[in-house]
């Protein structure tokens, strides 16, 4: 029997013709990268090679690296495998990679989402033998809501504070989730954003995303300043000393987890808007189907339950054992 494409290592998947790493959690020599969230691109590594859109935010979270970026499409030959990028969908940059060795083709998806968001390159099925899929929101009631039905029930709830007198407080992950509301609200009054948020925000802007004016809060700036204001902050600040002090507020949280009311009420939520930057149970269905694999790994999420229903549906299924969270989960814990 052929020795397989990728193999599972205590540092992560590893290309054995390639001798490279794919997400590796551990130093090694050569990791490709999918994304930039921090579950995903690691420090300590000899090298990285990333989708070029994905570089700016990956060097400003990791500093100085010796990387390389590969447009989205493109092929590249190392060692024995030929390597290529394409778009995930999960967030600005996110990549799935493809790998082939002798004619047999491998697809490592890191974290992904189908639905077309506005902001993030839209997911782009990729045909292979073997596809290695996420299942954060791998359960049958996990099926989201269209964007712009979300987008409509925030603003609604935004325009309700400002005419109460107060500021809107959106807990949302500070690199894709909180881009992604400020290219989907239709601004209805100022918005205000945490230095970690405004970070990336530069970021994404810096390289032509399109994204509306922010202004980073600072300790000058209160809801006297700024009336009717949408703040977007890491979900940590939420219920914070830096969140009192801007003045009467209502907080909520952005999350695919707010589907799940155990959550919302220990985190003491009132108000949570279910919006997920992974894919739901009808989006991991149809991705997994427009591979053509027929062999599918699952990696983070509710790992057991789907693969045995990949199992009933004719797949060959296992599970890979990860580091990897989602960054609704960290978002979320």
């Amino acid at each position: 029997m052929a020795s397989p494409v990728l193999t599972f290592t205590d540092h992560g998947i590893f290309c054995p013709a390639g001798d490279f790493h794919i997400d590796p959690w551990r130093p090694v020599p050569r990791a490709l990268v999918t994304h930039g969230h921090s579950d995903h691109a690691r420090p300590g590594m000899g090298s990285y090679l990333v989708s070029d859109q994905a570089l700016p935010v990956i060097r400003r979270r990791l500093g100085p690296i010796t990387a390389d970026a590969i447009p989205f499409g493109q092929s590249r030959q190392i060692g024995g495998a030929t390597v290529s990028f394409h778009p995930a969908g999960h967030v600005p940059g996110s990549a799935q990679i493809k790998v082939t060795v002798a004619g047999e083709t491998w697809v490592v998806s890191g974290d992904y989402k189908t639905e077309p968001d506005g902001l993030a390159e839209p997911y782009e099925p990729v045909r292979c033998h073997t596809f290695i899929s996420e299942c954060t929101f791998g359960l049958p009631v996990f099926r989201w809501e269209p964007q712009p039905k979300v987008m409509a029930r925030i603003a609604e709830w935004w325009a309700a504070n400002a005419a109460a007198g107060k500021l809107s407080i959106l807990g949302a992950y500070s690199f894709g989730k909180a881009q992604r509301l400020l290219a989907g609200l239709s601004p209805q009054g100022p918005i205000l954003t945490h230095a970690a948020v405004e970070d990336m925000t530069q970021v994404l802007r810096d390289q032509g995303y399109p994204l509306p004016p922010t202004t980073r809060v600072t300790p000058d700036i209160t809801g006297r300043s700024h009336p009717g204001a949408l703040v977007i902050a890491p979900p940590s600040a939420l219920g914070s000393a830096w969140a009192s002090r801007l003045g009467p507020t209502e907080e909520a949280f952005v999350s695919g987890w707010m589907a799940v009311r155990g959550i919302r009420r220990r985190r003491a939520l009132g108000t949570g808007f279910v919006l997920s930057d992974h894919a739901d149970w009808p989006g991991l269905n149809d991705a997994i189907a427009a591979t053509g694999a027929e062999r599918i790994f699952v990696t983070h999420g509710y790992t057991t339950p789907f693969r045995r229903w990949l199992e009933t549906q004719g797949y060959d299924a296992g599970i890979v054992e990860t580091r990897f969270t989602g960054d609704d989960a960290e978002a979320v814990e």
